[in-house]
C-alpha cells in the first residue's frame, strides 16, 4: 500500500498560519497543447479557437489568458496543503495586459498582501503576476479568499456590494436590442448578448485539479459533504473566467490586451446547475485612442444572482456595434 503525503510538509491552510507580507513563486509555466485543450474542456470552448483542433490544423497564435487564471490564484498551495483548503472565493479581479500565446513559457509569481476579519471570518488578500521571459506582465491578478470556513453555512450569506462600486442589479431593458459585438457607438443600457452555461461535473473536476490528485469542494463529493454542501460547487475562479469569456467575445482581441474586471462572488454555483452570464453598458468615455465602455457584469440563475462585477476596456474608434438578429 502506498502512504506517501503528497502534500507533507506544506502548511496547513489556516487563517492563523498566513504571514504579511508571504511570497511564493516564481513558478514556470509552459502553455502546451495539452493544457489549452484542458482549459477548453473545462469552460465550454470550442477547441479549435484554442488548440489548433481538428488535427493537422494550424495551431492559433494566442490563447485566452484566463488559462492562467487558476494558476495565479493557486500560487499559494506551493506552502499550504492544497487538499485541506475549505474556504471561499470572495472576490476576483483580473487586468490583461498583453495576449498569452500557445507554446509560451510564462513565469507566475505573486504574495500575500492583508488579512482581515469580517464577520467572523479570516480573509486574505493576494496579488499576483504572470509575465513573460522578457519580464512584461501578462495577467494581473487580485484575489480574496475566506481560509478555512464551512462553505454550506457561509455561502450566500451576504449580497451586498462592495461600496466602492456600483450595485450590480442584474437588470437590462428588454427592449434594446443585444450586443454581440461592442463598438465605439455602444450607448449606456446597452444589453450585451448572454451566454448560458452548465458546469459539469467533469468540468468543474478537472479544473479544479482532480488531476494532480487535489481533493476539495470542487472535485469531490465527499469532501462537498464534509463542508455542509449537498453536491460540489463550481470553484470561483472558474466563473470567473466565463465571465471573462462572454467580455472577450463582446470586445474582441483588444480584451486580452487591455481588458480589466473585478468580480465578487454571492453564492455558489452547484454543479450542473443552468446559470446566465450576462451584462450591460453603464457608461461610455470616447477618447482620442478609442472608445473605453464600462460594463455591468452578472452570473444568475433561478435562484437569483451567483456573481456580480465590473468591467472595462477601450474599443477601436473605426469599429460598429453589431447586434443579434
Amino acid at each position: 500500500m502506498y502512504t506517501d503525503d503528497l502534500e507533507a510538509g506544506l502548511k496547513e491552510p489556516l487563517y492563523e498560519n498566513i504571514i504579511i507580507p508571504e511570497l511564493f513563486g516564481p513558478i514556470a509555466v509552459h502553455i502546451d497543447l495539452a493544457k489549452a485543450r484542458r482549459f477548453a474542456f473545462t469552460q465550454g470552448l470550442d477547441s479549435s479557437t484554442v488548440s489548433g483542433l481538428p488535427d493537422g490544423g494550424p495551431a492559433p497564435v494566442t490563447v485566452p489568458s484566463t488559462i492562467v487564471a487558476n494558476d495565479l490564484l493557486q500560487l499559494f498551495t506551493t506552502k499550504y496543503a492544497a487538499s485541506k483548503v475549505v474556504g471561499l472565493h470572495t472576490e476576483e479581479e483580473l487586468s490583461f495586459l498583453r495576449p498569452v500565446s500557445l507554446g509560451q513559457d510564462v513565469t507566475l509569481e505573486g504574495q500575500y498582501v492583508e488579512t482581515y476579519e469580517r464577520r467572523g471570518q479570516g480573509h486574505v488578500v493576494m496579488e499576483a503576476e504572470a509575465r513573460d521571459l522578457d519580464g512584461a506582465v501578462l495577467v494581473r491578478h487580485r484575489g480574496t479568499e475566506i481560509m478555512r470556513t464551512t462553505p454550506g453555512l457561509v455561502a450566500g450569506r451576504s449580497t451586498a456590494s462592495p461600496p466602492r462600486e456600483r450595485r450590480v442589479t442584474g437588470e437590462v431593458d428588454g427592449a434594446q436590442p443585444a450586443v454581440v459585438t461592442l463598438g465605439a457607438d455602444a450607448a449606456t443600457g446597452m444589453p450585451l448578448a448572454p451566454a448560458v452555461v452548465t458546469v459539469s461535473v467533469e468540468q468543474a473536476a478537472v479544473y479544479s485539479r482532480i488531476g494532480e490528485f487535489v481533493r476539495n469542494i470542487h472535485n469531490s463529493l465527499d469532501a462537498a459533504r464534509d463542508a455542509g454542501l449537498a453536491l460540489p460547487i463550481v470553484q470561483g475562479q472558474q466563473l470567473a473566467c466565463h465571465v471573462a469569456h462572454l467580455l472577450a467575445n463582446r470586445f474582441g482581441a483588444g480584451w486580452y490586451s487591455g481588458g480589466w474586471m473585478r468580480v465578487r462572488f454571492l453564492k455558489p454555483v452547484t454543479v450542473l446547475d443552468e446559470v446566465t452570464v450576462a451584462g450591460v453598458v453603464h457608461e461610455v468615455e470616447p477618447g482620442s485612442g478609442g472608445t473605453r465602455v464600462n460594463v455591468d457584469v452578472w452570473i444568475s440563475s433561478s435562484a437569483g444572482l451567483h456573481v456580480v462585477g465590473w468591467a472595462r476596456c477601450t474599443v477601436p474608434a473605426h469599429r460598429r456595434s453589431a447586434f443579434l438578429a
